[in-house]
């Protein structure tokens, strides 16, 4: 390994939705090119990479791994990915080390909602795709279409896989609610130069099997083929040019018979029966052999095939019983799977020298110095780590770059026990901790520059590393010694005592030094990789807590090793002090609770009920967004609190956001905190890890206020498509309003935004107003930093100007009482969602008195500190003025993807109805008798979803949910039937019971402790004691 060519290394991933087949593929890869470790027989049924338990039951991959492959003098690391929503995370770390990805879609099943996620990583990673059409003898055996019915069925799927490649081509991502995957937005308008790009690729797709870059295959049975491999055989037959064939053998092209000639659709002169060359001279043959074994009358034409296309198959394995392996015995040494995937992989997939210089713009994307002030050595040094990146750089010489994208465990005894020469390896060196567990955590890493050596000192860079700060970043730094290199092999691990850049490898050593990924470089000058994007969030949390408390220690321990073996899980202790394990979803959650149990902590857990996350908003509607916007700047309609000492008056006014402003709020907090926060160094790797899309030299800020204007004028002309007068007022105040934004909530980078007062408000009765500062205006462009709340014209009195001093001082106290109210809403201590308000806090000086300094302490004493009062008393005006608005829950929504038989449509329907579920659209798909159905199922709904789905439907059904969006209720959890309409439908309000709103209010409040309205005991008898004298 030490010594392979970077030319002669791909590193490729496979990827695909869940069931297509990616880990059998990978197992007939293994067979051939593995060097012995996996028998042919074996293959497709030992699921060699499943090597986990819990994988080997459940019959899915649950993790990336890797093994590396030979095939013609080439050295192949292939990592297999999950095909669960579940474990996307893996998906991301797979992609990030790989230069191809394989993308394999069942024939049958066509593209699914993880063939769009996985096709979106490899674009945002810049890896390069191949297409393989798995699963084609079902097509044969189950849907028993002709050859002529399966290429029409062919002709579609990789029509469709290249339209979704074309729309992320054209920056067109897929970010409306109703699209197959929840996608990030994309920074705006395509710009000319992309809309050139965008002409020229959308006239050559992406997955062409002319190009070769796609292959047929059936991995059960071991066979797969390019078109390329029959062009080549056809050659000699037809009489024609090899490279011709490999044109003609897809798409309407037609052979000629009579003239011998290749000919379009007119060519063939009007003939119906014509059929294209790649039904005629391909998939008939197909058809045959497997025709040929299923009826024995037939076994001459198998006897013919095998003779024209010259197999050796031996007469025992033709003489079995059993037509399966017949079939197989000679369609694997007729199309044998692993040649025509590897030499695909060969011809179509770059090198590292070569993917490198492609992906050097995602990996370390160009950062401009704002600072004149920096170390131009430090700042020349950077710059040539990044060169011998884009150039993978091999030499010994050059500065060794390497990025881990995640730590994985491994039982301390599956590590090697010698080196290559026989020597013993001390495999406990330096474990602390984990040595005691008995896991060994490994980095799962790929070099990309230089040379990595064991033994190597090496500094080990987070995400927030800056080589230009110097001594400020010595915290976002360590030096480390590694210990140990290993070539994975699937389960096994090989030593090696150097690897050069291009490869992959397992690293002993930084189990205390990395958490989840990190940059190694051996040069302290060396920028961080790009963060990694993940496609959803983990949103299932529940608390977890030692059956006996004595195992507490225990499980702290088991708690820290696991949020270091998974790339996605994350511990927290909550405000009550419960340890909440949040993870992707119920399939994922198990098993970090199978892992706890059994690997990590080894205790009897308990585990709560799920910990849903909701959210709180007002009633509002798009239409009438210029009424909100006159009822926010009027001065009616407000909510009014004073302070305990009267000295402060503070007035509210809330109104609803547009709901595509709370999105873009909401999905660019990271930005927002790096914009706020003055990171000015980090901001453009925010905006890359959330748009993969946008220029290099685009200014993230620039980029940012482009899309909250464009989400506030969509909004807009959403609401009043035909009133164009009427539609330019409102964004005209909306200008004005976005000039005035004084915080955003909670936690300074929220949803929620909190606008400064009119700035021609005026003190009236000696009360002065405190006029807020519109930072976050200024900081987004919006505003000059001369805005419209400089204090101006201050009266000269040495009170009053005292008052402008003290008001300016409590500033902060306003926004720490708006961050309070927003981090808590006041249904159920939820965080708020999409909200404005208006504060206006006025302040009056202290009463006249003989001794002022006296009067001041007494009022501290008696009901604190003056600031505190300010916070206290915005958070509850705040909290009061949601509840006047008519105040609604917010839940969150997956997508759900489901799939089951026409005769399980009634059952699978009522499953959906039991909760709560909102059905989208039903599609049967063509030439099978499965239904497709998309709906909506709530995040609070969905635990036990796909067993109840599986039990209801006798197994038949099957389901795929992924996080969508936050959505409203409808209902009104205070609702009290008034009219006579409602009285007589709902009964007088005595015997109403609580809706679905009120009903989650409740739950979540009883959870948190909070007080709950509801009757103890609902009915009652007085107890009558009858004494019995005997």
């Amino acid at each position: 390994m030490a010594d392979s060519e970077p030319r002669k290394i791909r590193n490729i991933c496979i990827l695909a939705h869940v069931d297509h087949g990616k880990t059998t593929l990978a197992d007939h890869l293994i067979a051939s090119s593995g060097g012995g470790l996996l028998h042919p027989k074996l293959a497709g049924r030992l699921r060699f990479m499943d090597y986990l338990d819990e994988e080997q039951r459940r019959a899915i991959t649950m993790k990336s791994s890797s093994i590396a492959l030979r095939f013609n003098d080439h050295s192949i690391n292939l990592i297999d990915s999950p095909g669960h929503m579940d474990f996307c995370s893996e998906v991301s770390t797979a992609a990030r080390l790989s230069d191809g990805a394989l993308v394999l879609v069942d024939a049958v099943e066509g593209v699914h909602i993880q063939t769009h996620a996985v096709l979106r990583q490899a674009w945002i990673e810049k890896v390069s795709p191949c297409l393989v059409l798995n699963k084609i003898d079902r097509l044969i055996t189950e849907l028993k279409l002709t050859p002529m019915e399966a290429y029409t069925r062919l002709l579609r799927i990789v029509r469709e896989v290249n339209g979704i490649m074309s729309a992320y081509k054209s920056e067109k991502y897929l970010s409306e609610v109703d699209s197959i995957l929840a996608s990030r937005p994309s920074s705006g308008e395509v710009g000319e130069e992309s809309g050139v790009e965008f002409v020229e690729d959308d006239e050559e797709d992406t997955f062409q099997p002319q190009k070769g870059n796609v292959v047929f295959a059936c991995a059960l049975d071991g066979w797969g083929f390019s078109v390329h491999d029959f062009a080549e055989f056809y050659a000699s037959k037809l009489g024609a040019s090899a490279a011709a064939l490999r044109k003609a053998l897809w798409g309407p092209w037609y052979y000629d018979a009579t003239s011998k000639m290749i000919v379009g659709k007119k060519g063939m002169g009007g003939g119906s029966k014509a059929r294209p060359m790649f039904v005629q001279l391909v998939l008939k043959e197909l058809w045959q052999v497997y025709q040929a074994v299923e009826t024995d009358g037939k076994k001459g034409l198998l006897e013919k095939v095998i003779k024209l296309f010259n197999l050796n198959v031996p007469p025992r394995e033709l003489q079995n019983k059993d037509p399966k392996v017949v079939l197989q015995a000679v369609m694997s040494r007729w199309l044998p799977l692993s040649n025509a995937i590897l030499s695909m992989v060969v011809k179509c997939m770059p090198d590292p020298i070569t993917a490198q210089a492609f992906r050097i713009s995602r990996l370390l994307p160009k950062r401009e110095v704002l600072n004149n002030g920096v170390d131009s050595n430090a700042l020349a040094e950077a710059e040539l780590v990044r060169k011998s990146v884009e150039a993978c750089d091999s030499r010994p010489e050059a500065p060794c770059v390497v990025f881990v994208s995640k730590m994985f465990a491994v039982p301390v005894k599956m590590l090697p026990q010698r080196g290559p020469n026989g020597e013993v390896l001390n495999n406990f060196a330096d474990e602390g901790e984990d040595g005691a567990s008995g896991e060994c955590f490994l980095a799962f890493a790929r070099i990309f520059s230089g040379v990595l050596k064991a033994g190597q000192r090496i500094f080990v860079l987070s995400a927030l590393y800056d080589p230009l700060k110097g001594e400020s970043m010595q915290k976002h730094i360590q030096a480390v010694e590694l210990q140990s290199l290993y070539l994975m092999m699937g389960q096994g691990l090989k030593f090696v005592p150097a690897a050069h850049a291009g490869n992959v490898v397992a690293i002993k050593g930084l189990s205390h030094h990395i958490l989840k990924s990190a940059t190694l470089s051996s040069t302290k000058n060396c920028w961080p990789f790009s963060s990694m994007v993940f496609q959803v969030a983990p949103t299932l949390r529940v608390a977890i807590e030692p059956s006996d408390p004595a195992d507490m220690v225990a499980l702290m321990k088991g708690l820290k090793l696991l949020n270091r073996a998974d790339p996605f899980v994350e511990v927290t202790v909550s405000a009550r002090g419960e340890h909440v394990l949040a993870a992707a979803g119920e399939v994922h959650l198990e098993r970090c609770i199978k892992d706890l149990k059994d690997r990590f902590a080894r205790v009897s857990l308990e585990v709560s009920p799920p910990l849903v996350s909701y959210k709180e908003t007002i009633e509002g509607e798009v239409s009438n967004t210029l009424e909100n916007l006159k009822s926010l700047t009027g001065s009616s309609d407000y909510v009014e609190k004073t302070t305990p000492n009267g000295r402060c008056v503070v007035r509210v006014q809330v109104m609803k956001l547009p709901p595509s402003l709370t999105k873009v709020l909401d999905e660019s907090s990271d930005l927002l905190g790096d914009i706020i926060g003055d990171k000015a160094g980090h901001a453009n790797r925010s905006l890359e890890t959330q748009i993969s899309n946008v220029a290099e030299d685009e200014n993230p800020v620039e980029s940012l206020k482009k899309r909250i204007m464009d989400a506030v004028e969509s909004d807009i002309l959403s609401g009043n498509e035909n009133d164009k007068e009427h539609a330019e007022k409102c964004k005209r105040k909306w200008l004005k309003l976005l000039k005035r934004i004084w915080s955003l909530g909670p936690h300074l980078i929220g949803p929620n935004i909190v606008f400064t007062p009119d700035p021609e408000g005026m003190s009236t009765d000696g009360f002065i107003l405190i006029h807020g500062a519109s930072h976050i205006s200024e900081k987004l462009g919006f505003a000059d930093d001369s805005g419209p709340c400089a204090t101006a014209d201050r009266p000269s009195s040495e009170v009053t100007q005292a008052l402008y001093f003290e008001g300016e001082r409590l500033e902060s106290s306003v926004v720490s009482g708006f961050q309070l109210a927003s981090a808590a809403g006041p249904l159920c201590d939820e965080p708020m969602w999409g909200l404005a308000f208006i504060v206006e806090a006025y302040i009056s000086p202290l009463t006249a008195h003989s001794d002022e300094s006296e009067i001041s302490h007494q009022h501290s004493e008696q009901y604190g500190i003056f600031t505190g009062q300010v916070m206290t008393t915005v958070k509850d005006a705040c909290r009061a003025a949601v509840l006047q608005k008519k105040p609604r829950l917010v839940e969150a929504m997956y997508f759900g993807e489901l799939n089951t038989p026409t005769e399980y449509l009634g059952p699978m329907y009522a499953v959906l109805a039991r909760r709560r579920a909102r059905v989208l659209k039903e599609e049967m798909q063509e030439g099978s008798p499965l239904f497709t159905v998309h709906a909506y199922v709530p995040v609070s709904e969905s635990f036990g979803f796909a067993d109840e789905l599986r039990r209801w439907t006798s197994g038949a059904a099957s389901a795929l949910l992924v996080l969508s969006h936050w959505e409203a209720l409808p209902e009104d959890p205070f609702f009290v039937p008034k009219t006579e309409e409602e009285i007589e439908e709902f009964g007088d309000g005595s015997s109403v019971l609580h809706n679905t709103a009120r009903k989650l209010i409740d739950n979540v409040r009883r959870r948190k402790g909070l007080p709950v309205e509801e009757k103890v005991v609902q009915h009652a008898t007085k107890q009558r004691t009858l004494a019995r004298k005997v």
